[in-house]
Formats: C-alpha cells, structure tokens, sequence
C-alpha cells in the first residue's frame, strides 16, 4: 500500500495504484481478482480475497464469499445489492438482514467520520461565501442531504441557490431556499439521488445528462462536494447549450466526450 487510500496491485505485468475510494466491487475467480472501479474499467490481479480485505479496510463488505462491494458504492439492498451507478450484485438471499444491518453500520460510521473532520458552515456563511454566484448565468445550488436513520439519502435542501437556478426550476428564490425538493417538487424522480448521494457524502465529483420529469427538461449536471454532507451542482439545460466552433483538436475532443456518454448509456 502506498497510503491508507491507495493499494499497489500487478496487472497485465504492471505496478497499478488504485484510489481504493473508486473501487465499486471485487468479483473472485479463484485466485484471481476482478477488481471493477468508478468510470466502468476493471483490473485483473493474482491475488487471495483474505489479502484483499486486509488491504481494503473496513469500508468493504462480502455479499458472497467471492465478491467484495464498497460500501460507499451501495445505494439500497433489495433482491440485490443495488450501486450507485445502476448495476446490481447477487447476494446470499438468507443473509439479507444481516447484510443490511453490516451495511448500515459501515456506512454510519463511516459518514460520521468524514462529518467530523469539518465542520459545517452556516447558512449565513454559505450565501456569503456563495455572493458572486448570484449574477451567475448559470444555474447553481449548494444542496445538503437529507438521510434517514440508515444513512441513506432521501431527500435534499437548497442551502443556497442563484436566480438563474430558480429561472430553471421555475420556482422563486424564496421557495428554494431552505426547502426540501420533495416539498417543492412533490413527483420527485429519486435517480438523482445516487449521485448527488456519492458527491456529498463520499467526495466524488459526477456529471449526469437525464431528463428531469419534475420541470420536463432534459439536464446537463455537474456535482462536486462542498462540505460534509453537501454537494454544490452545476445545471444546463441541454436545449440551450451551444458549442463553439470547432478547430481540429476541439472536433476531436467533441467525439470523445459524446463517445464516453455513449458507452455508459450502453
């Protein structure tokens, strides 16, 4: 290991260090080791399970007795371990309960330790801190994430958001602001949830491109992390958006971009 995030495997004959935070889940093929990571790429290593959960700490847990998942990739568990990225884990169906239970032990101990490394800023603070986004043309909010007693995100509030975000949303400033979104939108589409869920709480930064049911416009989302247990969020609406024109390099880019989107839609 180099640090206490990473872990130095041999693959295809090569030293690889992986941040174990992309790590999604671990399938065993004997003595080998898939190992699946965020953005869809897997690693193939010689290696034993045993070794691997030492390797990997406390942040995993073993569905299966040859798979490894990341709690911080786990959204639910119901007839399977459902990610955050949409795939979904077979597991020993006896042990349900008692998965869910591990699951939720990890996942609150492991959200209390990052809550406690900063603390929160107050509202006050956030829209100061946040001043030179209200003449933003884009649409911008800092959300906080609302969890029930098993961690898991269901629901979120504008802590802060411009007036080009409430233009999107078309709902004033002031009925944002401070509201949940299953309050202001009561036909909320959970799907962005994951995601956002991911950001605020786990530190990753996402862009999503879906439909939003709620204002009936397709999006463009870029979310990062703020602070613990918020996320701030970048928003196009994709009907709107134009491109440059293109030199060589651009073009190039341009389809390797939509070339990416296209294969996670796949």
């Amino acid at each position: 290991m180099q640090n206490s995030n990473f872990i130095t495997i041999t693959c295809d004959r090569k030293q690889v260090s992986l941040d174990i935070r992309t790590i999604l889940y671990i399938q065993m093929h004997e003595n080998f080791a898939e190992i699946h990571t965020s953005g869809g790429k897997s690693y193939k290593t010689l290696i034993t399970l045993e070794k691997l959960e030492k390797m990997l700490g406390e942040g995993f847990f073993k569905p299966h007795r040859s798979r490894l998942v990341s709690v911080l990739a786990v959204h639910d568990i119901t007839d399977k371990v459902n990610l955050n990225n949409g795939e979904r884990i077979g597991y020993v169906a006896r042990r349900k309960k008692e998965l869910i239970a591990e699951l939720n032990e990890k996942r609150e101990k492991l959200i209390g330790s990052l809550d406690s490394e900063t603390p929160a800023v107050p509202d006050d603070a956030l829209h100061r801190h946040y001043r030179c986004f209200d003449e933003l043309p884009i649409a911008f909010t800092d959300i906080e994430m609302v969890l029930d007693d098993s961690k898991n995100a269901v629901d979120w509030i504008f802590r802060y958001a411009n007036p080009a975000l409430a233009k999107l949303e078309k709902v004033p400033l002031n009925e944002l602001i401070g509201h949940s979104f299953r309050s202001v939108f009561p036909n909320m589409d959970s799907k962005w949830l994951k995601s956002y869920e991911r950001s605020a709480l786990y530190g990753e930064t996402l862009e999503l491109i879906d439909h939003s049911p709620e204002i009936d416009t397709y999006l463009k989302i870029i979310c990062f992390p703020t602070q613990p247990g918020h996320c701030g969020c970048l928003l196009f609406d994709i009907a709107e958006m134009q491109f440059a024109e293109d030199s060589g390099d651009s073009h190039n880019a341009k389809l390797r971009y939509f070339a990416k989107m296209l294969e996670k839609l796949v």
